[in-house]
């Protein structure tokens, strides 16, 4: 088994962390909340003071951080992540970021020797607690053939989208999509709770027509047709609003940089700012349904 140093044991990084442990790697965790590295150690992991320590020894190196600007400052200079790593170490990066970044930090490694991908993640805590993840990768086909058994701890569907960034671009582009029909979802419920259409009636015709969508069958953002959805616990978060609108902002960024016409997208991203405006920032992003009912 490999000595494995995980970089931001958060929500997300802290249960993908405990599966790496789980399938039988030294897990080296270090974080900037000393709670979540003694969670860490609590989950059999192993305690880090700084990121140099966490990987000098390591094998592979996975990192889930807030942002571009994390990446780019832990990764680079004369004591990152790069510069730090031994020979022949494998970079995984699972966080959302955008495409320009992680392009120059994978061709930053790869001029130190370095194998790298870009892996972010769809699935949320449960799916992170569960293992059960989806990793969207973008790198180099070596690159992504070392990884997968790693990803494969963490996660239960793994896709290569192509080169490095790709899998943030994967990543953006799916989450527009999700922002854009869950605000068509809640908008269809709102309008059927104006006419007097029952939402379970919606819901059942919906769900078996050409208005059939994940943001309406697995998430559905009223309570009642998908008792696993937030709204049945009040719109607790699974996903934040702040989350989604971080990646409709991502994915705006990289439309302006393409050249891309994304006229939904920026609405959905308008909409998403204005509804964490309002104080709704950690709550469930499906929750933006009261805010089109105006509450």
């Amino acid at each position: 088994m490999s000595t494995i140093a995980f970089i931001g044991l958060g929500n997300m990084g802290g249960p993908m962390a405990a599966n790496l442990v789980k399938a039988g790697h030294r897990v080296v965790g270090t974080d900037v909340s000393p709670a979540a590295v003694e969670r860490h150690v609590a989950a059999g992991g192993t305690g880090a003071a700084s990121i140099a320590e966490a990987v000098r020894e390591a094998d592979v190196v996975v990192t889930m951080l807030p942002s571009g600007r994390e990446v780019s400052a832990l990764y680079g200079g004369e004591k990152g992540i790069i510069a730090g790593a031994k020979a022949g170490a494998l970079l995984i990066d699972s966080s959302t970021i955008d495409v320009d970044t992680a392009r120059a930090t994978a061709k930053a490694a790869a001029e130190r020797g370095l194998a790298m991908i870009d892996a972010p993640v769809s699935g949320g805590v449960g799916g992170a607690s569960g293992g059960t993840l989806t990793f969207m990768c973008g790198g180099e086909d070596r690159a992504f053939a070392a990884a997968k058994p790693y990803l494969e701890a963490m996660g239960k569907t793994i896709v290569h989208a192509g080169g490095p960034g790709n899998g943030q671009a994967a990543k953006i582009c799916n989450n527009m999509i999700l922002g854009i029909t869950m605000i068509a979802t809640s908008e269809a419920f709102v309008l059927a709770e104006k006419l007097g259409l029952d939402a379970q009636k919606l819901f059942d015709i919906a769900s078996k027509s050409s208005g059939q969508s994940w943001s309406l069958t697995t998430y559905c953002p009223v309570p009642g047709p998908v008792p696993t959805s937030p709204a049945n616990r009040g719109y607790q978060a699974g996903f934040t609003a702040a989350m989604m609108l971080k990646d409709l902002k991502l994915a705006q960024d990289a439309a302006r940089s393409a050249g891309a016409v994304t006229p939904l997208g920026a609405e959905a991203a308008a909409l998403y700012g204005l509804y964490a405006a309002q104080g709704e920032a950690g709550t469930d992003f499906s929750g933006i349904v009261n805010f089109l009912r105006g509450k």
